[in-house]
């Protein structure tokens, strides 16, 4: 209905509904080198996209892998891996309790077996439960295996739990201070996708080296 009645708009002057007949191909003028056709400019040529389709210029090299993994499953680690693949993370979930592993998977989580799985450099690690007697055995795990970044949820007024946990596995304290807590930006987030955002969203300014916030 719709092309038919836009046909009928455009038809000749004085003949109401008429379709003007398309030209034949001999009367279509050829593009130049320049892209352009008959004046214009081909939308074809100003797309790089299109140059890159037709070989025009070489493709981008593809970019690294980036990795979220949400440790523990908690309503913010849902809403973490939920959001992380909108921004170009594959996310996945860490929990070294087998019984709320089984759990989260069957809710439809992508497990990690153990950090050791992603390449050192690749994986974003955030500890959404920093009350869970594995803490200290997953950053240890975590700082091991060259994870690019560990944030730990929690209040910047106390101390955080992971210092005593990590110095009684035998963490180095220039190896706990490269745990960062409190995590995200400051956006006053309470609710578990209020945390999500800003967490996701002080990941991204510390992967493009701005300071997040209303500073530009």
């Amino acid at each position: 209905m719709y092309p038919l009645a836009a046909a009928g708009r455009a038809g000749r002057a004085g003949i109401p509904g008429a379709v003007r007949p398309p030209l034949p191909a001999a009367a279509l003028p050829a593009p130049d080198r320049s892209g352009k056709l008959g004046g214009m400019t081909s939308s074809a040529a100003q797309d790089p996209a299109c140059e890159v389709a037709h070989g025009t210029v070489p493709a981008p090299a593809p970019a690294a892998e980036k990795v979220l993994v949400a440790v523990f499953a908690t309503p913010v680690a849902q809403f973490l891996l939920r959001y992380a693949a909108d921004v170009g993370y594959r996310g996945v979930l860490l929990d070294p309790d087998p019984d709320r592993a089984r759990e989260a998977k069957a809710g439809g989580a992508v497990l990690a077996g153990s950090l050791d799985d992603f390449p050192a450099g690749t994986a974003d690690v955030v500890v959404t439960d920093h009350h869970r007697p594995e803490l200290g055995v997953v950053l240890r795990d975590a700082l091991a295996a060259g994870a690019r970044w560990i944030g730990l949820m929690g209040n910047a007024r106390h101390e955080g739990p992971h210092v005593a946990a990590l110095t009684e596995l035998g963490v180095p304290p220039e190896q706990i201070a490269l745990v960062h807590r409190p995590i995200g930006i400051n956006i006053g987030s309470r609710t578990p996708p209020e945390i999500a955002i800003s967490t996701i969203a002080g990941l991204i300014a510390e992967r493009t080296g701005k300071p997040g916030g209303f500073v530009f």
